[in-house]
């Protein structure tokens, strides 16, 4: 059997209810709530893991065409079903996906994670610093934080634990591996925030504010970075701090680690043309990414951020550090570009039908019954978007569901703009810090052992509110700064 019954059969009787027993409010159109009761089907199906997502995905493309919701010509339904498929940001996180496959290769992600060890392995803190950086140093070209945290930085924790002694297995989590298990997964969440290539739900974000305020806000990977870079370094600075005051290692220096890592790095030997390669096709992306050739040369030298991610994917086949079988191999890209596709061609005719600007309102008006200003009214709307996420077990459906129309109700409540565009962003990576399955890595790294559920969730509503001081103080006098509201 392809599906798993249950969760199938939640989404078919959500989707029938809303098609066929519950009655098309006033100011809906037919399509755009037929639309909807499809859409509900889908997201059911992606929480509940009915199928494999881009299983799900194709069939609501599927299901589109088939019901002919977007259009009454059958071929016109078929090509806005298909619509998505050439959008620019989903080919870019699809693309970049394909390349961070080449830093598993070479091993490069893994030598940054050692090298840094090896400089300020000297304590557990010193470590778990290491660690964090080793992410950020990952985070713009890796938008599967799953193979970020997961794959690249969380088995250089666990050896370095190891070489410890420190194992869930032998009970001895609490010597350093917990601590620095916890600072894995949250430097993984931290640095999601301050990239749009560094978790694949980013774009979508930034799709769906384009469409909210019919592309005058369209923010840049630069923009993104710039934006993030403050608020977002703090937090990566003081997050190691709290976990050590919450769960402190027993083993509090660690000599011995430097010599581990330099072990390991002797191991590797010394850089290979792949890693040379990818690091130079590394700082190539970045720079083009931030716009650098355009600032110093004029803007006849911008290149387009997924044409960059093309570039960076073209030389590394060229140069054979990647080769084609292994790029057609590399399935989770595959699988992203296909839901990707699938979800935002969805949003999009949510919106071009009037469904989200209908659900908007009637959170706005709900809003304003209450008698509150658009600051705290757009407040209760961030907490109430993040802290949904309790329900969620992907990102991307937590976006999809909600993202749109809880931004186009601050904006109805009198919001600027480009400031609660970028507190919901925030939001959008702080909510993944909750749960131990709350994204793709956590359940990795849950899954290790090193740390138990309650401990899991109490650090993950910690460190959210942590993280949503952080960006709701230093984030608001930084993008007021920069002039962003």
């Amino acid at each position: 059997m392809g599906f798993k019954p249950i969760p199938t059969a939640v989404s078919v009787v959500l989707a029938l209810l809303i098609w066929f027993a519950i009655p098309v409010p006033e100011g809906v159109t037919p399509e755009a709530w037929h639309l909807l009761a499809l859409f509900v089907g889908v997201v059911a199906a992606i929480i509940g893991k009915a199928m494999p997502i881009g299983a799900v995905a194709m069939i609501a493309i599927t299901l589109v065409a088939l019901s002919g919701v977007t259009s009454d010509n059958p071929a016109q339904a078929a090509r806005d079903a298909l619509s998505s498929l050439n959008h620019p940001l989903i080919w870019m996180i699809g693309v970049a996906i394909m390349i961070s496959r080449g830093l598993l290769k070479t091993g490069l992600g893994m030598r940054f994670g050692y090298m840094f060890i090896a400089i300020w392995g000297k304590r557990t803190i010193g470590i778990a610093y290491s660690l964090a950086i080793s992410d950020l140093m990952l985070a713009p070209i890796t938008p599967s934080n799953t193979a970020r945290g997961g794959a690249i930085v969380h088995p250089v924790m666990r050896a370095i634990a190891t070489s410890f002694e420190s194992e869930p297995e032998k009970g001895t989590e609490n010597r350093m591996g917990k601590y620095l298990a916890l600072v894995n997964y949250h430097a993984n969440i931290i640095c999601c925030s301050m990239f749009i290539t560094a978790t694949a739900p980013n774009p979508l974000v930034v799709e769906l504010i384009a469409k909210a305020t019919d592309s005058q806000i369209s923010i840049s990977w630069g923009t993104w970075a710039l934006a993030m870079l403050v608020p977002g370094l703090l937090a990566l600075f003081v997050m190691p701090l709290i976990l050590y005051w919450m769960y402190p290692p027993e083993i509090k220096k660690t000599p011995n680690a430097t010599q581990f890592a330099k072990e390991r790095l002797r191991e590797m030997g010394p850089m290979s043309r792949g890693e040379w390669i990818m690091l130079v096709i590394f700082a190539l992306l970045l720079a083009l990414w931030a716009g650098i050739p355009a600032m110093i040369l004029g803007d006849a030298w911008a290149v387009n951020a997924t044409t960059t991610a093309f570039i960076g994917l073209s030389l590394l086949l060229i140069s054979g550090v990647l080769t084609w079988d292994e790029v057609l191999k590399e399935k989770s890209a595959w699988d992203t570009i296909t839901w990707f596709a699938a979800l935002v061609m969805m949003a999009t005719f949510l919106n071009k039908l009037g469904l989200i600007a209908w659900f908007s309102g009637l959170l706005e008006s709900s809003i304003s019954g209450l008698g509150l200003n658009w600051v705290a009214g757009c407040s209760l709307l961030m907490l109430a978007y993040l802290y949904a996420h309790y329900m969620f077990a992907s990102g991307t459906a937590h976006v999809t569901a909600m993202f749109g129309a809880f931004y186009a109700a601050g904006l109805a409540l009198g919001a600027p703009p480009m400031l609660f565009a970028l507190m919901m962003a925030a939001a959008t990576s702080i909510m993944m810090s909750l749960t131990h399955y709350a994204s793709g890595s956590s359940p990795v790294i849950f899954g290790s052992g090193y740390v138990n559920m309650k401990e899991w969730w109490k650090a993950g509503f910690l460190m959210s509110l942590f993280e949503l001081l952080v960006f709701g103080t230093v984030g608001l006098m930084w993008w007021k700064a920069l002039g962003y509201w």
